[in-house]
Formats: structure tokens, sequence, C-alpha cells
């Protein structure tokens, strides 16, 4: 059984995600409506699997909240979600161990699967959110992703040159694959090599 934490300070809005979960059989969903809340349940012993977090909660909110959860311990995955469609909010989130970013804006279904999606240990953030770029321009840290791959180089390794989480380039490795056309990283090196990209 799936547990998850949802917090977030509007009724209303944390109501209605965690009756959507419910009626598509993602849950038991508990609700808390600040991380003081959620930080209590973990003192208490309570487990999740997955604990969804409102970037914008009064009293303690954005990344302290994130990091206090996230070494609070009792969590398997913390996500943060958020009215605020930011790519720095969503990547500092990513750097700071969150194992996603979910925009309020999404449909109600698309954020089921983000939710599933987590659960079974993929990381979660909008590819629209993450490419700024003009469409099928790589980003210069998908560039330095690129060059990393072209080298022989793991995520792990690429992560530690540039001073990443090795989720964020598991990200970038997914966008840049997807504007290069490419099926895996194999493919992407070749794909850069035949158009002398690196």
């Amino acid at each position: 059984m799936v547990r998850i934490l949802l917090a977030d300070d509007h009724d209303l809005v944390r109501e209605t995600l965690a009756q959507y979960l419910a009626a598509r059989g993602v849950g038991p969903v508990t609700q808390a409506r600040d991380a003081e809340g959620v930080l209590r349940l973990l003192e208490e012993g309570a487990v999740f699997d997955l604990v969804l977090l409102d970037y914008n909660m009064p009293g303690m909110g954005g990344m302290s909240a994130l990091d206090r959860v996230l070494a609070a311990g009792g969590v398997a995955a913390v996500a943060m979600i958020s009215g605020d469609m930011s790519q720095g909010l969503a990547l500092e989130a990513l750097e700071r161990g969150a194992r996603g970013f979910v925009p309020k804006t999404i449909s109600p279904d698309a954020f089921v699967r983000a939710v599933e999606c987590m659960i079974a240990g993929e990381v979660f953030a909008p590819a629209t959110l993450l490419d700024r770029t003009e469409e099928g321009a790589l980003s210069l840290r998908e560039m330095d992703v690129l060059r990393g791959i072209c080298a022989g180089k793991s995520n792990k390794e690429i992560a530690r040159d540039f001073d990443l989480q090795e989720v964020t380039v598991k990200l970038h490795v997914k966008t840049m694959s997807r504007k290069l056309g490419a099926r895996n990283r194999t493919h992407a090196a070749m794909i850069a090599r035949d158009r002398k990209l690196v």
C-alpha cells in the first residue's frame, strides 16, 4: 500500500487533490496544513512513500521546508507542488533532492500520473518548465551533459563534474534526447558527432 502525505495550507486545494488521488486508487492520502504538521507526523513515527509539499505555505515554506522534511527521515521521496511555474524554482528543488516539481496548473489526470511516476522512483518535472530554449536548441547545461555522454561518462560522473544531483543530470539527458530525436544516450552521442555538436 502506497502512503502519501499532502501538505497545503489551502483547504480546498488540499482536499480536492487528496480526494482525486483516492478516487484513482492512489493512497491512502494523509493531509497536513503546513510543514510543521508534516514534521510532527514524522516525529511521531509516521512513514510515507511520497510527501507532496506546497511551495508557498505560511510559517515554513519554500526550500527550507523541503530541506527539513528531507532531513527528517521516514520519507522515501519529497516533491514540491506550486502555483508558480518557475524554471528556477523547479531546478532548485531538484538540486536540493526533491523527487519532482509539480505545477498546480496541470490537469488532474496529469497530476495523478506525476504522483504515480514519482512513487515508481522517477523524477518528475514538466519538460515545458525545464526547456526555456528555442525549439530544438540545447541549453548550455544540456550541452555540458552531452559532452559528458560523448566522453563516455556516467550520469554520476557528469553530476560530479558539474556539481549537480544525479537526478538533475537524468532530466537533462531526457530533455536533450527528446530535442535531438535520440532513442538513448548512445544514439544521442552518435547524433552529436554526426552534427559536429561536440
